[in-house]
């Protein structure tokens, strides 16, 4: 299988380069945007690797131009920023999957491996838990049917949570993931912005989705918890 890898910093273009190749995968290597488009129409390409932060065309423009030309190859984005409104619109454009320098290479190679596994029609697009949907291309959310109206971050914080459904998630997790800071135990912030979202997409008469577990954060699940 051939992989195009996109990648501006040569010390990491190589350090994936020779990890891929020695894992058994043909790798080739551009430098820049415009060449990184250019080269995934190539037919031989199974998968790109491309970095986000890119001189002359940026991993996001690539993509959403990628994918305007009908070019239907899994993209992984490997790219230093973590913050979930990044994830959101890499997903929302196109992407496959994305992955937060730094990495242990074991972990890239199983996304890699899963990503060559399955078929465009395969991937993820949305998340249904109970009668809860997620639509991450069109951030569209309904609770039996009904649209739910929520903010960016709101929508962030819902994501965040209900990709990791049944696991629980530190107050600090969330902080640092969703709203890119660092958790202060003297802030109730995060319990604020938790309560608004429940207060959306968990009305009067429905059951509840979002569950406290004290003295640690909260987990998205359609099963009794404690709260």
């Amino acid at each position: 299988m051939k992989i195009l890898v996109i990648e501006d910093e040569p010390k990491a273009a190589a350090y994936l380069a020779q990890g891929l190749t020695e894992s058994g995968y043909a790798v080739d290597i551009v430098h820049d945007g415009p060449s990184g488009l250019e080269a995934a129409e190539n037919p031989d390409y199974g998968l790109v690797i491309s970095d986000v932060m890119m001189p002359g065309v940026d991993g996001f423009s690539m993509i959403a131009e990628m994918r305007r030309r009908g070019r239907n190859i899994p993209v992984l984005f490997v790219t230093a920023r973590n913050d979930i409104d990044a994830r959101v619109q890499g997903l929302d454009l196109g992407a496959d999957d994305y992955l937060v320098k730094p990495f242990a290479f074991a972990e890239l190679l199983a996304r890699v491996r899963a990503l060559l596994r399955r078929s465009p029609s395969d991937l993820p697009l949305s998340y249904r838990v109970a009668d809860l949907m997620v639509d991450v291309r069109t951030r569209a959310v309904e609770r039996s049917g009904r649209k739910i109206d929520l903010t960016p971050k709101e929508f962030a914080l819902l994501l965040f949570l209900i990709e990791r459904t049944g696991e629980v998630v530190p107050r600090s997790v969330i902080a640092e993931s969703v709203w890119d800071m660092h958790f202060d135990s003297g802030t109730n912030v995060i319990d604020v912005q938790v309560r608004r979202l429940r207060a959306k997409v968990e009305p009067e008469g429905s059951s509840s989705l979002i569950h406290t577990v004290r003295g640690v954060g909260y987990v998205l699940d359609e099963r009794s918890q404690a709260d």
